[in-house]
C-alpha cells in the first residue's frame, strides 16, 4: 500500500511502530525519524525479522523545517505520522506541505513558552492543505480521538442532536511509583496544574485547577475520583456535533498524585519560567522531568485498567436517549502486546489507524480536519480488530 515516516521515538511512537508492522499490507514500509537516531534503531532491531514491513531510521530534529524537509524529500513517504511532541505540530506540517504529504498527529500544537492549547494555529492551513491536496488529520490519539470519533458515531446512529456530552478518563492502573507521570510529565503536568474549563451555550467556562470534583464508578475499574480538566477537544467538538449545549472533559487522579504534584507546584518546581542556575538557565518543569522515572519504563511495573469513554444526552425522534461508551485497556495485556503501558498503547493505536484510514483512501479529502469530521464507521471497526474494542451502554449513570 505505501510508506509512512513517523517521527518520534517515546512510548506512543512505540507503539504506532509495533501496530503498523503488524499490519504490513498497509504500511509496507515505515521510516522512524528522531532526534535520537539510537531510539530509532533499537525499535529496528526489535522488529526486524517479525514483520514483513521493511524498517529505516533516519536522525531529525523536529524543529528543524528545512531537515524535515530533506528527509522526505528522500525517503518520499506518503503519509507522516506525528508522534514527538505538540511543540513540533506547525513545523512538521510545514514540511509536509512542501513536499505534499499527508499529516496525521495525536495532539493539538502548544507554544513551548506558555502552557495554551488550542486548535486556532492548525485550522489556520487549512487552505493551504486544501490548495496542495493533502490531507491533514488532527488529534488521532484516544482523547482527543477516539473520544471524537465515539461521538460522531454516536450522532450518526443513534442521536438526532446531542446536547451533553461527558468525556470520561479513567487510569486505574498502579505503577507502584509515589509519584510518575504515565505520558510526557512536561505536558501531563501542564495539564494537570492549569486551570479547568468547560463548554457551556458556545463559551468557555473557566474553573480553578481541580476545582471541580466528581465520583464515578467505572466499570472493570470501580470508584474513582475524577476532576475537570480544559481538553482540546471540546473545542472541536462543540464545532462539528449538532445541538451541543454543554461539554465537559474528567480525568481520574488519587489522592497521593495530586498531594505531590501540590508540594512540587508549591515549591515551583512545575514552573515554566527559565531560573539561573550555577551559571545557566534551566526551566523547573524540565529538570523535573529529567529526575521522574520515563514514562517509558512504567510498562512492565503497571498493573490495571484504563477505562475512556464518552457520555452522550440528546435526542432521536423527539425522544430524550442517553448513550455511554467506552473502551477498556489492561495495562499488562498491552506490554505483552507491544511492551508498552495502556496510556501509550490507547494513544498510538489510533494514530496508526488514523493514518490507515487516509492512506487506504476512507478518509482522504484535501484540507485540515478534525477527526469527528469523518465518517466513524470504519474507524470503529478497526478499533475492535486492532486493540481496542469499545462498549456501548444505554442507559448509564450520569454525571451531575
Amino acid at each position: 500500500m505505501g510508506r509512512a515516516l513517523i517521527i518520534g521515538a517515546g512510548g506512543v511512537a512505540g507503539v504506532v511502530i509495533h501496530k503498523c508492522c503488524q499490519n504490513s499490507e498497509v504500511f509496507e514500509e515505515i521510516c522512524i525519524a528522531s532526534r535520537t537516531k539510537s531510539k530509532c534503531d533499537k525499535f529496528k532491531a526489535e522488529l526486524e525479522g517479525k514483520t514483513k514491513t521493511k524498517i529505516t531510521t533516519a536522525q531529525v530534529d523536529a524543529d528543524n523545517v528545512p531537515e524535515l524537509v530533506a528527509l522526505m524529500k528522500e525517503y518520499k513517504p506518503d503519509i507522516c505520522i506525528n508522534v514527538a511532541l505538540p511543540y513540533q505540530d506547525l513545523h512538521i506540517m510545514d514540511a509536509c506541505l512542501e513536499c505534499k504529504v499527508d499529516y496525521v498527529d495525536t495532539a493539538n500544537y502548544e507554544p513551548e513558552d506558555t502552557a495554551k492549547f488550542e486548535y486556532s494555529w492548525q485550522w489556520a492551513y487549512r487552505e493551504r492543505f486544501e490548495k496542495a491536496g493533502i490531507t491533514a488529520l488532527l488529534g488521532s490519539g484516544f482523547d482527543p480521538g477516539v473520544t471524537g470519533v465515539f461521538c460522531a458515531y454516536a450522532q450518526k446512529h443513534y442521536f438526532d442532536e446531542i446536547n451533553y456530552i461527558d468525556i470520561l478518563d479513567c487510569n486505574g492502573g498502579d505503577h507502584g511509583y509515589p509519584f510518575a507521570t504515565n505520558f510526557n510529565p512536561e505536558i501531563n503536568i501542564r495539564e494537570v496544574s492549569a486551570k479547568g474549563s468547560y463548554i457551556q451555550d458556545g463559551k468557555w467556562v473557566e474553573t480553578e485547577p481541580m476545582e471541580i470534583k466528581r465520583v464515578y464508578n467505572f466499570d472493570e475499574v470501580g470508584e474513582k475520583d475524577m476532576y475537570l480538566l480544559h481538553h482540546e477537544e471540546l473545542e472541536s467538538l462543540a464545532l462539528n456535533i449538532k445541538g451541543i449545549k454543554r461539554i465537559r472533559f474528567f480525568m481520574t487522579f488519587g489522592q497521593s498524585y495530586l498531594t505531590h504534584l501540590k508540594c512540587l507546584e508549591n515549591v515551583g518546581m512545575t514552573s515554566i519560567e527559565p531560573i539561573d542556575f550555577e551559571g545557566k538557565k534551566i526551566v523547573p518543569l524540565q529538570f523535573l522531568k529529567a529526575v521522574l522515572p520515563d514514562p517509558a519504563s512504567l510498562g512492565p511495573r503497571t498493573k490495571g485498567k484504563t477505562n475512556i469513554g464518552c457520555i452522550c444526552q440528546g435526542k432521536k425522534d423527539g425522544k430524550d436517549v442517553k448513550y455511554y461508551v467506552y473502551n477498556v485497556c489492561d495495562h499488562q495485556e498491552c506490554y505483552k502486546e507491544v511492551g508498552s503501558q495502556a496510556i501509550s498503547y490507547t494513544t498510538g493505536v489510533p494514530a496508526m489507524i488514523g493514518a490507515m484510514m487516509v492512506m487506504t483512501g476512507k478518509w482522504k479529502k484535501p484540507g485540515v480536519y478534525n477527526i469527528e469530521e469523518f465518517d466513524p464507521d470504519p474507524f470503529m471497526e478497526a478499533l475492535n480488530k486492532l486493540g481496542l474494542p469499545w462498549k456501548e451502554n444505554f442507559d448509564p449513570v450520569l454525571v451531575d
